[in-house]
């Protein structure tokens, strides 16, 4: 843990330490002057001080302020506990879940963001190249103000996986809560379609949306219809256990056209370890149920307990061969909550950065583009997770949610919602309830709330 006298900064700065430092629990101490125009930070690691300078210029503000001065205390702590402890981390001094939004920025103020990610923050050439990627994929997507994208929470799953850090309820053990809560949600989304200006996209998520029944989804996507007329409607059917003819049937009535069906592993082993209920067998036939009437995307998971390089090597290889549309490469996150954590048996196995390496130059050889990424906090080995597509199958919400370019009109249960002002750089954010009986009982609170934010 380190000792600040920025307590704006202290879970920044803690944060830099566990990506350098691990389980490690050496004392750090961090001090910052300011000196009208720059900072100094001192770092005192292992009875070595390390002192860094830097310049402020001159904020627009006193929000612009403060961050430059979190930005470079964290800077020196990742510098100082680098030059310490020998280690180097792939993002540099990066904490933040966008790297591609920190670029946009960059390259608006100074016209490249090269100098600023390598030299200053200490980002890898790679993960550089990585974001100059990503950002020309974007280029017909990505545009500021371009309207709303609206999103629906369905936190049900037909059982847990135990790396799953989300609020989603086993439906077995929900039961008795599905119908009292897709009537909040639906009362919730009748009051936040009149609030959607210029749709761009409709995504159901979860949980596994498709673990309603048939009829509680076909009531769902009838009252989306018409915001999704025209427009990406994705649902993320997610779990092949629960996918089925019935609600693909239902999903292409309402003219959902882009569906997830998400592998994470093609090892039976691995699948089993995890508490996913199905085989890899599965995954393949209710692709082959799927890939005429959908666009599909295939999510698979970089460092999963138990797994070699080889294992997950394999897993590339047969999501390749199957060709969906899009693959979104995940480097696990292991947080509070997750049975792994939980349990404490989560043991990082293999080598990571060569797994998603591989996964990088097998997906780019055979078509894939990376058009999006985020990282998470407790990452392994401080990665990232990229979606890869086809070209003209890149998804908008996935841009603009990562990018925070357009508002996000969010309904369900731990949803959050996001009124985003471009011009202003301001988002206004609420998120309901991640309980889901207190979320019930909450809901005219949520809708008046909610309505506040957009209006």
């Amino acid at each position: 843990m380190i000792e600040t006298d920025l307590a704006f900064c202290v879970n920044d700065l803690n944060e830099t330490f566990r990506m350098v430092c691990g389980g490690n629990d050496m004392p750090v101490h961090h001090t910052c002057i300011l000196k009208e125009d720059r900072v100094v930070n001192t770092v005192t690691v292992g009875g070595r001080s390390y002192v860094y300078g830097n310049y402020l210029g001159k904020p627009a503000d006193e929000i612009e302020r403060k961050r430059l001065i979190k930005r470079y205390a964290k800077l020196s702590v990742y510098k100082a506990l680098s030059a310490f402890t020998g280690k180097s981390l792939p993002w540099g001094a990066l904490t933040g879940v966008r790297p591609t939004k920190l670029a946009y920025d960059t390259l608006e103020k100074e016209g490249d963001f090269t100098e600023f990610f390598t030299d200053v923050m200490k980002v890898s050439e790679g993960k550089t190249q990585l974001v100059k990627n990503v950002i020309e994929n974007q280029k017909g997507i990505y545009g500021k103000d371009v309207g709303d994208d609206f999103f629906v929470f369905i936190p049900f799953c037909p059982s847990r996986c135990n790396y799953c850090s989300f609020i989603t309820r086993d439906m077995k053990g929900a039961s008795l809560l599905v119908g009292d809560y897709m009537r909040a949600l639906k009362k919730e989304i009748l009051a936040a379609k009149p609030l959607a200006r210029n749709v761009r996209s409709v995504y159901v998520g979860g949980g596994t949306p498709v673990s309603l029944s048939d009829g509680d989804l076909d009531e769902l996507l009838s009252m989306l219809q018409d915001l999704a007329c025209g427009k990406e409607f994705t649902v993320e059917a997610g779990r092949p256990d629960r996918i089925t003819p019935s609600n693909l049937d239902v999903m292409k009535k309402y003219g959902v056209n882009r569906i997830c069906i998400n592998p994470q592993t093609f090892n039976d082993k691995t699948l089993e370890l995890i508490g996913r209920n199905h085989t890899a067998r599965d995954i393949i036939e209710k692709y082959e149920l799927a890939k005429n009437d959908f666009s599909v995307n295939m999510d698979i998971i970089a460092g999963l307990s138990g797994e070699s390089a080889e294992d997950f090597y394999r897993t590339v290889d047969k999501a390749i061969e199957l060709s969906p549309d899009g693959i979104t490469v995940h480097t696990l996150s292991v947080k509070a909550g997750a049975i792994l954590a939980d349990e404490g048996k989560y043991r990082q196995e293999g080598d990571v950065e060569k797994m998603i390496n591989y996964a990088h130059e097998k997906l780019s050889k055979n078509g894939y583009k990376p058009y999006y990424l985020y990282r998470q906090k407790y990452m392994t080995g401080a990665f990232e997770n990229v979606g890869y597509a086809k070209n003209g199958k890149y998804s908008v919400y996935n841009i603009d949610t990562m990018e925070e370019i357009s508002d996000n009109i969010a309904c369900g249960a731990g949803a959050i919602s996001k009124a985003v002002n471009c011009e202003l750089k301001s988002i206004v954010r609420y998120a309901a309830p991640k309980d889901v009986k207190t979320y019930i009982d909450k809901i005219d609170q949520i809708i008046r709330e909610k309505e506040e934010i957009f209006r």
